[in-house]
């Protein structure tokens, strides 16, 4: 795939003020990681269907402009799941936007989220996937995470995994959440974050 196309001033989406502060990126990033116990975020009550669907549309609409201005060819899907909005870019070449263990994907997500923002006035948790990456690597984390809890009931001893980003923590917080006899918790600093399997006691 050739490289793409670097967008002129006069043509770029119109990208959110920079009115959110490390600190509060932070948090927000923090937040996707739910409960440090495994548990799932549970419904935010002010934040309802109508306002998911918002935020998809305006996704979908900001990410639309930037794939015509990358060239690259991608259809947008839109969903609600739980209580966050879901946008996946299928189809194409799509290697470019996602990037090394998803940080292109991921910095894409943030730069998203940012515009919904900016358009709704909430700050949104929408959830971007672009050539089923995400999905994958939910379906490997989910597994990496079944077999961690196997081998900690059998051994009664606790295991550190990989660095992780917030999502990924999510998933593994997710399924150990779902297991007999271990629970998660999440250590360090980002980008060093991990979850750590820990036997009950």
């Amino acid at each position: 795939m050739s490289a793409p196309q670097q967008p002129s001033t006069d043509t770029a989406p119109e990208l959110p003020d920079a009115d959110i502060t490390g600190d509060d990126a932070l948090l927000e990033s923090a937040a996707v990681d739910g409960d440090e116990a495994g548990g799932s975020r549970g419904s935010t009550g002010a934040r309802g269907e109508e306002l998911l669907v918002q935020e998809g549309d305006v996704a979908g609409d900001y990410l639309e402009r930037l794939l015509d201005i990358l060239d690259v060819d991608g259809d947008i899907d839109l969903d609600v799941e739980g209580d966050r909005a879901s946008v996946a870019i299928v189809g194409g070449r799509l290697g470019d936007l996602i990037g090394p263990d998803g940080a292109t994907l991921e910095a894409l997500q943030e730069l998203t989220r940012l515009a919904v923002a900016q358009s709704t006035g909430v700050r949104s948790r929408l959830m971007l996937d672009i050539g089923g990456f995400r999905a994958k690597r939910k379906a490997d984390l989910s597994a990496l995470a079944g077999e961690t809890a196997r081998r900690v009931v059998s051994s009664g001893q606790p295991e550190r995994l990989s660095p992780m980003n917030p999502f990924e923590r999510k998933v593994v917080h997710d399924v150990i959440a779902g297991v007999a006899g271990v629970h998660s918790e999440s250590e360090g600093e980002e980008p060093s974050r991990r979850v750590v399997v820990l036997p009950d006691k």
